[in-house]
């Protein structure tokens, strides 16, 4: 009997459509790749559309480092009204005319909201209080605190600031913004705070993340398309682009596919996860400098 072919070890960079949340498109891979074994690198609302970084096979164990890299989005944010969850999902809490808000307050208040700040998640995001959902206690009605967090904002940019009338009649503005931040940033809570702090509220309206490290929305691929073609761009390649590269001589790949920690140079030190590679060009392990020795956090060699 002919064994079933395994898919190659490698991301998918996904373009993420709106209404799927992440494990949606973590079971469509699954079927796409035929394979159990497809994780994903940070969530992406349902509401929102863009890059996903998915992991297929062995490169799952690449996920959990990549999820902590640098994001990117482009967003609509309407001042003038408030939602339960912070964006247009959530039903309507209060509507105030934001028309008087003028574009030098706007852009003041955009610049508190960026560079090293404490941001508190909305109390429907997955963080967990106490081993529970956040999400799950507010469905339940329950009163809770989330704490604040440092995050960082390393750009929060308006690009354009619309009228606009909602649905009940007020006069809101949609600014189209774009914002480059650290991992667990998130854009709707960076909404609410901007309506809070010019005093008539704020919620996100749509959302596209269009970097996740150095993956970007021209290398990724609608679930149609991957359904027609599976892209999966190989694991050596993927940690090439996400990681720094230590390229070792074949004794130092022998000795570290051991188990041996290695002597590491000094220029990896504090830079994180750095990739291995063998003369051969084959990615062998992600490891990190540990008192000048190479910790392995994965090893694929």
């Amino acid at each position: 009997m002919t064994s079933k072919p395994t898919p190659p070890d490698g991301l998918v960079i996904v373009d993420k459509p709106s209404g799927f949340t992440s494990h949606d498109v973590v079971a469509k891979m699954r079927g796409i790749a035929k394979t159990r074994r497809v994780g994903h690198a940070g969530t992406l609302d349902p509401m929102a559309t863009g890059v996903l970084v998915l992991g297929v096979e062995k490169a799952t164990k690449l996920l959990g480092h990549l999820a902590l890299t640098e994001k990117e989005y482009l967003g609509t944010v309407r001042l003038g009204q408030t939602t339960v969850t912070d964006d247009a999902e959530g039903e309507i809490t209060s509507s105030t005319d934001a028309s008087k808000v003028t574009r030098e307050a706007v852009d003041a208040a955009v610049a508190k909201l960026t560079g090293d700040i404490m941001q508190v998640p909305s109390k429907v995001s997955a963080i967990k209080i106490n081993g529970v959902r956040s999400y799950k206690r507010a469905r339940e009605g329950e009163e809770f605190d989330i704490p604040a967090r440092p995050v960082t904002v390393s750009s929060f940019r308006v690009y354009d600031v619309r009228d606009a009338v909602a649905e009940d009649g007020t006069p809101v503005l949609d600014l189209v913004v774009s914002v480059v931040c650290s991992s667990g940033t998130y854009i709707r809570a960076l909404a609410r705070d901007l309506g809070a702090d010019l005093g008539v509220g704020g919620h996100l309206t749509a959302l596209r993340r269009t970097r996740v490290g150095p993956y970007r929305l021209d290398g990724a691929r609608t679930l149609d398309q991957l359904q027609q073609e599976l892209a999966i761009m190989p694991i050596a390649q993927a940690a090439a682009a996400a990681f720094p590269r230590w390229d070792v001589d074949a004794r130092r790949a022998r000795l570290l596919t051991n188990g041996v920690r290695l002597e590491m140079p000094d220029e990896y030190a504090g830079r994180g996860p750095v990739a291995v590679f063998d003369p051969e060009g084959r990615f062998l392990a992600l490891v990190e400098a540990h008192r000048g020795k190479a910790k392995s956090l994965a090893v694929f060699g």
